[in-house]
C-alpha cells in the first residue's frame, strides 16, 4: 500500500548533481568550476561578446556608408490587393480596419503609399486617399477614371 512515507521516485528520473557537496558526492571541492580563475568565482560569467581583451569585431571591422536619419519608411499596398474588392472609395483608416495596411506594431504610424505593382487586372475605378502614390499607380488610378487624392 502506498503511503507519503513510502512514496518513491518516478521510474526513469535521477537525483540532479548536487554540486560542491563534499568529496564524496563527486562534485566536491571546485565544484566543477576548475581552478581559480574570473569564471570559477561567483558572479563571474563573461559576456557572450568578449573575446578576452583582444580587440572586439565590432571595432576590428572598418564602418561602411551611412544610415540616412531622413528616410521616410512606408506602409505600402499595391493596387492590385483592392480587385476583388466592392467598394470604391478608401482612406488610410479604412485600409487599416480592412486589415490591408498594418495598424499595430513599428510601421502603424508611418505614411502611406499606394503601388501599381503587378496591375494588368486592374480596372476598377477608384477613390483613394494616402499619403503618396507611385507615378504608375497614380497614372493607373486616373486612366480608370478614379482618383489618387494626396492627404
Amino acid at each position: 500500500m502506498l503511503t507519503l512515507s513510502n512514496l518513491g521516485r518516478p521510474a526513469g528520473r535521477k537525483n540532479k548533481k548536487r554540486l560542491g557537496k563534499g568529496q564524496g558526492s563527486g562534485h566536491g571541492h571546485q565544484a566543477g568550476r576548475g581552478h581559480k580563475g574570473k569564471k570559477a568565482r561567483a558572479g563571474g560569467n563573461v559576456p557572450a561578446f568578449f573575446e578576452g581583451g583582444q580587440m572586439p569585431m565590432n571595432r576590428r571591422l572598418p564602418k561602411r556608408g551611412f544610415k540616412n536619419i531622413f528616410r521616410v519608411s512606408y506602409r505600402s499596398l499595391n493596387l492590385s490587393r483592392l480587385v476583388g474588392l466592392e467598394d470604391s472609395e478608401f482612406d488610410i483608416a479604412k485600409l487599416e480596419a480592412m486589415g490591408l495596411i498594418p495598424s499595430k506594431g513599428q510601421k502603424a504610424k508611418a505614411p502611406v503609399k499606394i503601388l501599381a505593382g503587378t496591375t494588368e487586372e486592374f480596372t476598377k475605378a477608384v477613390h483613394i486617399k494616402a499619403n503618396a502614390f507611385s507615378k504608375n499607380a497614380k497614372a493607373l488610378i486616373e486612366k480608370n477614371g478614379g482618383k489618387a487624392e494626396v492627404v
